[in-house]
Protein backbone atom coordinates (compact mmCIF):
# COMPACT_ATOMS: atom_id res chain seq x y z
CA UNK A 1 0.00 0.00 0.00
CA UNK A 2 1.57 3.26 -0.81
CA UNK A 3 1.85 6.11 1.60
CA UNK A 4 -0.77 8.10 -0.51
CA UNK A 5 -3.83 5.69 -0.14
CA UNK A 6 -2.90 5.00 3.39
CA UNK A 7 -2.92 7.29 6.65
CA UNK A 8 -0.11 10.66 5.71
CA UNK A 9 1.51 11.79 8.95
CA UNK A 10 0.38 15.53 8.05
CA UNK A 11 -2.60 16.67 5.80
CA UNK A 12 -2.11 20.40 4.76
CA UNK A 13 -5.03 20.18 2.38
CA UNK A 14 -8.46 19.13 3.92
CA UNK A 15 -9.04 22.03 5.39
CA UNK A 16 -7.71 24.55 3.21
CA UNK A 17 -10.30 23.01 0.70
CA UNK A 18 -12.70 23.11 4.00
CA UNK A 19 -12.00 26.90 4.49
CA UNK A 20 -11.16 27.95 0.96
CA UNK A 21 -13.92 30.50 -0.07
CA UNK A 22 -13.02 32.71 3.98
CA UNK A 23 -9.38 31.93 2.54
CA UNK A 24 -10.09 33.07 -1.11
CA UNK A 25 -12.02 36.27 0.06
CA UNK A 26 -8.77 37.34 2.44
CA UNK A 27 -6.77 37.28 -0.97
CA UNK A 28 -9.93 39.43 -2.85
CA UNK A 29 -9.86 41.77 -0.05
CA UNK A 30 -6.05 42.50 -0.60
CA UNK A 31 -6.31 42.71 -4.02
CA UNK A 32 -9.17 45.04 -3.94
CA UNK A 33 -7.61 47.42 -1.52
CA UNK A 34 -3.96 47.16 -1.89
CA UNK A 35 -3.57 45.97 1.34
CA UNK A 36 -0.39 44.12 1.32
CA UNK A 37 1.57 45.20 4.23
CA UNK A 38 0.74 46.57 7.56
CA UNK A 39 -2.97 47.45 8.22
CA UNK A 40 -6.10 46.39 9.08
CA UNK A 41 -6.14 42.84 8.39
CA UNK A 42 -2.53 42.74 10.41
CA UNK A 43 -3.97 44.74 13.40
CA UNK A 44 -6.98 42.76 13.76
CA UNK A 45 -5.14 39.42 13.39
CA UNK A 46 -2.84 40.41 15.89
CA UNK A 47 -5.08 41.78 18.60
CA UNK A 48 -7.24 38.52 18.23
CA UNK A 49 -4.03 36.62 18.98
CA UNK A 50 -3.03 38.36 21.45
CA UNK A 51 -6.66 37.54 23.13
CA UNK A 52 -6.54 33.79 22.36
CA UNK A 53 -2.86 33.55 24.03
CA UNK A 54 -4.60 35.87 27.24
CA UNK A 55 -1.54 38.41 26.61
CA UNK A 56 -2.25 42.82 26.13
CA UNK A 57 -0.13 42.23 22.85
CA UNK A 58 0.50 40.54 19.85
CA UNK A 59 3.12 41.41 17.19
CA UNK A 60 3.25 39.94 13.61
CA UNK A 61 6.52 38.78 12.28
CA UNK A 62 8.25 37.26 9.47
CA UNK A 63 8.86 34.09 10.85
CA UNK A 64 8.81 32.24 14.19
CA UNK A 65 12.58 32.32 14.11
CA UNK A 66 12.59 36.20 13.64
CA UNK A 67 10.03 36.29 16.73
CA UNK A 68 12.09 34.84 18.95
CA UNK A 69 15.33 36.53 17.79
CA UNK A 70 13.37 39.91 17.84
CA UNK A 71 11.92 39.23 21.00
CA UNK A 72 15.75 38.65 22.78
CA UNK A 73 16.90 41.78 21.13
CA UNK A 74 13.99 43.67 22.38
CA UNK A 75 14.01 42.36 26.02
CA UNK A 76 18.07 43.58 26.39
CA UNK A 77 19.69 40.41 25.20
CA UNK A 78 23.14 41.69 23.72
CA UNK A 79 26.05 40.64 21.99
CA UNK A 80 28.48 38.25 23.94
CA UNK A 81 25.56 36.99 25.93
CA UNK A 82 24.98 33.98 27.50
CA UNK A 83 20.91 32.20 26.65
CA UNK A 84 20.38 28.85 28.31
CA UNK A 85 17.53 26.39 26.79
CA UNK A 86 17.84 22.99 25.76
CA UNK A 87 19.23 20.64 23.08
CA UNK A 88 15.80 18.93 22.07
CA UNK A 89 14.75 21.24 20.02
CA UNK A 90 14.92 23.06 16.59
CA UNK A 91 17.51 24.20 15.52
CA UNK A 92 15.49 27.65 15.23
CA UNK A 93 15.76 28.09 18.43
CA UNK A 94 19.16 28.33 18.88
CA UNK A 95 19.63 30.58 15.41
CA UNK A 96 17.34 33.07 17.13
CA UNK A 97 20.14 33.30 20.16
CA UNK A 98 23.09 33.18 18.13
CA UNK A 99 21.74 35.80 15.34
CA UNK A 100 20.86 38.02 18.37
CA UNK A 101 24.67 38.12 19.08
CA UNK A 102 24.24 35.77 21.90
CA UNK A 103 25.97 32.39 22.99
CA UNK A 104 23.53 29.43 23.75
CA UNK A 105 24.23 27.03 26.38
CA UNK A 106 22.52 24.02 26.99
CA UNK A 107 20.87 22.23 29.91
CA UNK A 108 19.22 18.41 29.75
CA UNK A 109 16.09 17.53 29.63
CA UNK A 110 12.88 15.83 31.60
CA UNK A 111 12.85 12.36 30.23
CA UNK A 112 9.05 12.23 30.50
CA UNK A 113 8.52 15.87 28.95
CA UNK A 114 10.75 16.12 26.80
CA UNK A 115 11.08 19.44 27.77
CA UNK A 116 13.44 21.20 29.91
CA UNK A 117 14.25 20.19 33.63
CA UNK A 118 14.17 22.69 36.09
CA UNK A 119 16.33 20.60 38.42
CA UNK A 120 19.02 20.79 35.66
CA UNK A 121 18.33 24.07 34.95
CA UNK A 122 18.90 24.97 38.67
CA UNK A 123 22.36 22.48 38.70
CA UNK A 124 23.69 24.77 35.78
CA UNK A 125 23.23 28.27 37.73
CA UNK A 126 24.43 26.35 41.01
CA UNK A 127 27.33 24.59 39.62
CA UNK A 128 28.10 26.08 36.21
CA UNK A 129 27.81 29.29 36.90
CA UNK A 130 29.46 32.11 39.46
CA UNK A 131 28.34 35.57 40.92
CA UNK A 132 30.39 38.49 41.33
CA UNK A 133 29.83 41.09 44.24
CA UNK A 134 27.88 43.24 41.69
CA UNK A 135 25.33 40.32 41.43
CA UNK A 136 26.32 39.38 38.05
CA UNK A 137 25.82 36.08 37.20
CA UNK A 138 28.54 34.53 34.73
CA UNK A 139 29.29 31.54 32.83
CA UNK A 140 32.12 29.38 34.21
CA UNK A 141 31.76 27.44 30.58
CA UNK A 142 31.99 30.34 28.32
CA UNK A 143 33.43 33.19 30.98
CA UNK A 144 30.35 35.31 29.49
CA UNK A 145 27.66 36.75 31.45
CA UNK A 146 23.82 34.67 31.44
CA UNK A 147 21.36 36.56 30.24
CA UNK A 148 18.04 34.82 29.76
CA UNK A 149 16.28 31.07 29.75
CA UNK A 150 14.03 30.05 26.85
CA UNK A 151 12.13 27.17 27.29
CA UNK A 152 10.76 25.53 24.93
CA UNK A 153 7.02 24.18 24.45
CA UNK A 154 7.89 21.34 22.82
CA UNK A 155 5.60 19.02 21.03
CA UNK A 156 2.21 21.46 21.80
CA UNK A 157 3.23 20.68 25.78
CA UNK A 158 4.48 23.63 28.09
CA UNK A 159 7.46 23.08 30.13
CA UNK A 160 7.02 22.67 33.91
CA UNK A 161 7.49 27.26 34.43
CA UNK A 162 6.83 27.35 37.75
CA UNK A 163 10.26 26.22 39.18
CA UNK A 164 11.64 28.00 35.64
CA UNK A 165 10.61 31.62 36.67
CA UNK A 166 11.61 31.15 40.42
CA UNK A 167 14.84 30.51 39.34
CA UNK A 168 14.82 33.60 36.66
CA UNK A 169 13.65 35.56 39.51
CA UNK A 170 16.41 34.68 41.68
CA UNK A 171 19.40 35.05 39.14
CA UNK A 172 17.67 37.82 38.03
CA UNK A 173 17.13 36.30 34.33
CA UNK A 174 14.69 37.01 31.75
CA UNK A 175 12.28 34.12 30.09
CA UNK A 176 11.37 34.12 26.58
CA UNK A 177 8.97 31.13 26.21
CA UNK A 178 9.33 29.14 22.69
CA UNK A 179 5.92 28.59 22.11
CA UNK A 180 6.28 27.69 18.55
CA UNK A 181 4.90 24.88 18.77
CA UNK A 182 2.51 25.38 21.73
CA UNK A 183 -0.61 27.72 20.12
CA UNK A 184 -3.36 26.63 22.60
CA UNK A 185 -1.83 24.95 25.42
CA UNK A 186 -2.33 25.68 29.18
CA UNK A 187 -0.38 25.35 32.24
CA UNK A 188 -1.26 25.37 35.62
CA UNK A 189 0.52 27.44 37.60
CA UNK A 190 0.63 26.56 41.48
CA UNK A 191 1.82 29.35 42.35
CA UNK A 192 -1.03 31.60 40.73
CA UNK A 193 -3.57 29.02 41.23
CA UNK A 194 -4.66 29.36 37.97
CA UNK A 195 -4.37 27.83 34.19
CA UNK A 196 -2.17 30.00 32.22
CA UNK A 197 -2.40 29.88 28.01
CA UNK A 198 1.59 29.34 26.43
CA UNK A 199 2.55 32.76 25.42
CA UNK A 200 1.41 34.71 28.62
CA UNK A 201 3.79 33.45 31.40
CA UNK A 202 7.48 35.01 30.75
CA UNK A 203 8.27 38.16 29.52
CA UNK A 204 7.49 37.08 25.59
CA UNK A 205 7.01 34.47 23.60
CA UNK A 206 7.64 33.13 19.85
CA UNK A 207 5.06 31.61 17.91
CA UNK A 208 5.72 30.16 14.47
CA UNK A 209 2.64 29.71 11.98
CA UNK A 210 4.67 27.72 9.40
CA UNK A 211 1.63 25.59 7.38
CA UNK A 212 1.95 22.63 9.40
CA UNK A 213 1.88 24.35 12.99
CA UNK A 214 -1.94 24.11 14.79
CA UNK A 215 -1.93 27.39 13.33
CA UNK A 216 -0.64 27.59 10.19
CA UNK A 217 -0.17 30.33 7.56
CA UNK A 218 -0.17 29.65 3.63
CA UNK A 219 3.57 30.57 3.77
CA UNK A 220 5.72 31.82 6.54
CA UNK A 221 4.68 34.25 9.50
CA UNK A 222 5.14 34.36 13.41
CA UNK A 223 4.12 36.54 16.25
CA UNK A 224 5.73 37.45 19.47
CA UNK A 225 3.04 38.09 22.64
CA UNK A 226 3.79 39.83 25.84
CA UNK A 227 2.16 41.60 28.39
CA UNK A 228 4.75 44.78 28.12
CA UNK A 229 3.85 47.18 25.78
CA UNK A 230 7.45 48.42 25.54
CA UNK A 231 8.55 45.70 24.43
CA UNK A 232 5.45 45.37 21.76
CA UNK A 233 6.52 48.64 20.47
CA UNK A 234 10.40 47.79 20.05
CA UNK A 235 9.58 44.94 18.41
CA UNK A 236 7.36 46.78 16.02
CA UNK A 237 10.50 49.04 14.82
CA UNK A 238 12.50 46.10 14.94
CA UNK A 239 10.83 44.50 12.45
CA UNK A 240 10.36 47.61 10.42
CA UNK A 241 13.75 48.70 9.72
CA UNK A 242 13.62 50.45 12.86
CA UNK A 243 11.55 52.83 12.12
CA UNK A 244 9.36 55.00 14.91
CA UNK A 245 7.66 56.51 11.75
CA UNK A 246 8.16 56.49 8.30
CA UNK A 247 11.30 57.34 7.46
CA UNK A 248 12.52 58.14 11.12
CA UNK A 249 14.90 55.35 12.35
CA UNK A 250 15.64 55.42 15.96
CA UNK A 251 17.57 52.32 16.34
CA UNK A 252 18.91 49.98 13.40
CA UNK A 253 16.44 47.30 12.41
CA UNK A 254 15.60 43.89 9.97
CA UNK A 255 12.97 43.48 7.48
CA UNK A 256 10.82 40.94 9.65
CA UNK A 257 7.19 42.15 8.89
CA UNK A 258 4.43 39.74 8.67
CA UNK A 259 2.67 39.98 5.08
CA UNK A 260 -1.11 41.17 5.34
CA UNK A 261 -2.75 38.28 3.54
CA UNK A 262 -0.83 36.01 5.72
CA UNK A 263 -2.09 37.65 9.03
CA UNK A 264 -5.78 37.71 7.06
CA UNK A 265 -5.23 34.28 6.28
CA UNK A 266 -4.38 33.66 10.16
CA UNK A 267 -7.56 35.64 11.38
CA UNK A 268 -9.61 33.06 9.43
CA UNK A 269 -8.40 29.96 10.71
CA UNK A 270 -7.69 31.37 14.24
CA UNK A 271 -11.80 30.84 14.38
CA UNK A 272 -11.31 27.07 14.36
CA UNK A 273 -8.58 26.57 16.21
CA UNK A 274 -9.92 25.83 19.32
CA UNK A 275 -12.12 23.12 17.46
CA UNK A 276 -8.49 21.50 16.06
CA UNK A 277 -6.50 21.34 19.22
CA UNK A 278 -9.93 19.80 20.67
CA UNK A 279 -9.88 17.42 17.73
CA UNK A 280 -6.32 16.90 18.46
CA UNK A 281 -6.79 16.01 22.02
CA UNK A 282 -9.44 13.22 21.01
CA UNK A 283 -6.86 11.61 18.76
CA UNK A 284 -4.58 11.81 21.49
CA UNK A 285 -6.68 10.08 24.25
CA UNK A 286 -7.69 7.26 21.26
CA UNK A 287 -3.58 6.75 21.14
CA UNK A 288 -2.92 6.68 24.51
CA UNK A 289 -6.10 4.44 24.95
CA UNK A 290 -5.24 1.87 22.45
CA UNK A 291 -1.66 2.05 23.07
CA UNK A 292 -2.44 1.08 26.72
CA UNK A 293 -4.37 -1.46 25.58
CA UNK A 294 -2.36 -2.97 23.04
CA UNK A 295 0.52 -3.41 25.44
CA UNK A 296 3.36 -3.94 23.30
CA UNK A 297 6.28 -1.63 24.91
CA UNK A 298 5.57 1.59 23.11
CA UNK A 299 5.53 4.26 25.47
CA UNK A 300 3.04 7.03 24.68
CA UNK A 301 3.18 10.77 25.59
CA UNK A 302 3.05 12.08 29.22
CA UNK A 303 0.72 14.40 30.00
CA UNK A 304 1.36 16.22 33.61
CA UNK A 305 -1.37 16.97 35.80
CA UNK A 306 -0.21 20.75 35.23
CA UNK A 307 -0.43 20.49 31.48
CA UNK A 308 -3.30 20.69 28.87
CA UNK A 309 -1.03 20.22 25.69
CA UNK A 310 -2.35 20.46 22.02
CA UNK A 311 -0.63 17.76 20.60
CA UNK A 312 1.08 19.84 17.66
CA UNK A 313 2.77 16.38 17.53
CA UNK A 314 2.17 12.63 18.73
CA UNK A 315 5.41 11.62 19.73
CA UNK A 316 5.99 8.01 21.14
CA UNK A 317 9.30 6.44 22.34
CA UNK A 318 9.23 2.83 20.33
CA UNK A 319 12.95 1.03 20.39
CA UNK A 320 13.98 -0.14 17.01
CA UNK A 321 12.82 3.16 15.94
CA UNK A 322 14.35 2.80 11.86
CA UNK A 323 12.74 -0.82 11.71
CA UNK A 324 9.30 0.53 12.93
CA UNK A 325 9.18 3.59 10.77
CA UNK A 326 10.11 0.76 7.62
CA UNK A 327 7.12 -1.40 8.71
CA UNK A 328 4.55 1.50 9.11
CA UNK A 329 5.89 2.51 5.58
CA UNK A 330 4.84 -0.82 3.97
CA UNK A 331 1.92 -0.35 5.70
CA UNK A 332 0.85 2.75 4.10
CA UNK A 333 1.54 4.75 7.47
CA UNK A 334 3.72 8.24 7.68
CA UNK A 335 5.83 9.01 10.37
CA UNK A 336 8.41 11.75 11.41
CA UNK A 337 11.66 12.12 14.22
CA UNK A 338 11.81 15.35 16.04
CA UNK A 339 14.49 15.72 15.99
CA UNK A 340 17.16 12.94 15.11
CA UNK A 341 20.11 14.38 16.26
CA UNK A 342 20.32 16.57 19.44
CA UNK A 343 21.79 20.37 18.88
CA UNK A 344 24.59 19.86 20.82
CA UNK A 345 25.92 17.16 18.29
CA UNK A 346 25.19 19.17 15.24
CA UNK A 347 28.11 19.94 12.63
CA UNK A 348 26.95 23.69 13.05
CA UNK A 349 27.22 23.81 16.78
CA UNK A 350 30.85 21.94 16.84
CA UNK A 351 32.42 25.64 17.68
CA UNK A 352 30.91 24.98 21.00
CA UNK A 353 32.44 22.38 22.22
CA UNK A 354 30.19 20.16 23.97
CA UNK A 355 30.75 16.18 23.06
CA UNK A 356 28.72 13.06 23.49
CA UNK A 357 27.19 12.37 27.50
CA UNK A 358 27.05 15.93 28.08
CA UNK A 359 23.49 15.58 28.28
CA UNK A 360 22.36 12.03 28.78
CA UNK A 361 18.53 12.26 28.82
CA UNK A 362 18.56 13.64 25.40
CA UNK A 363 20.83 11.50 24.22
CA UNK A 364 18.84 8.16 25.65
CA UNK A 365 15.58 9.84 24.09
CA UNK A 366 16.40 10.98 20.67
CA UNK A 367 16.87 7.51 19.09
CA UNK A 368 13.93 6.13 20.27
CA UNK A 369 11.49 9.29 19.80
CA UNK A 370 8.59 8.41 16.50
CA UNK A 371 6.65 11.33 15.95
CA UNK A 372 2.42 9.19 14.82
CA UNK A 373 0.59 11.10 11.81
CA UNK A 374 -1.10 13.85 14.06
CA UNK A 375 -3.69 16.67 12.41
CA UNK A 376 -7.34 17.37 13.11
CA UNK A 377 -9.22 15.56 10.70
CA UNK A 378 -7.27 12.55 11.25
CA UNK A 379 -10.22 9.93 12.26
CA UNK A 380 -10.77 7.27 15.13
CA UNK A 381 -10.58 4.54 12.35
CA UNK A 382 -6.42 5.72 11.10
CA UNK A 383 -5.86 6.46 14.67
CA UNK A 384 -6.90 2.21 15.30
CA UNK A 385 -5.07 1.27 11.44
CA UNK A 386 -1.82 2.83 13.02
CA UNK A 387 -2.10 1.02 16.60
CA UNK A 388 -2.64 -2.44 14.66
CA UNK A 389 0.48 -1.61 12.44
CA UNK A 390 2.68 -0.96 16.00
CA UNK A 391 0.96 -3.78 17.95
CA UNK A 392 1.60 -6.40 14.62
CA UNK A 393 5.19 -5.18 14.10
CA UNK A 394 5.95 -5.59 17.99
CA UNK A 395 4.32 -9.13 18.03
CA UNK A 396 6.02 -10.53 14.67
CA UNK A 397 9.56 -8.95 16.85
CA UNK A 398 8.45 -10.52 19.80
CA UNK A 399 7.93 -13.76 17.78
CA UNK A 400 11.51 -13.78 16.04
CA UNK A 401 13.77 -12.84 17.72
CA UNK A 402 12.27 -13.10 21.65
CA UNK A 403 13.15 -9.56 22.53
CA UNK A 404 11.99 -8.30 25.89
CA UNK A 405 12.25 -4.71 24.55
CA UNK A 406 8.72 -5.09 22.96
Amino acid sequence: MSNHAGIPFLDLVTPHVELEQELTAVFQKALRTAGFIGGPMLEDFEKAFAEFCDAKYAVGVNSGTDALRFALMASGVQAGDVVVTVSNTFIATTEAISQAGALPEFVDIDEQTYNMDPVRLKEYLEHQCSVDASGKLTSRRSGRPVRAVVPVHLYGQTADMDPIMDLADQYGLIVIEDACQAHGAEYFSRKQGRWMKAGSIGRAAAFSFYPGKNLGACGEAGAVTTNDAALAGKIKMIRDHGQAKKYYHDIEGYNGRLDSIQAGILHVKLGHLAKWNFQRRDHAADYHRLLTAANCGINPPYQPSWSRPVYHLYVVRVPEREAMMGHLKEAGIGTGIHYPIPLHLQKAYAALNYQAGDFPVTERVTPEILSLPMFPQLTTTQVESVITALQKYASSELATSGSQRF
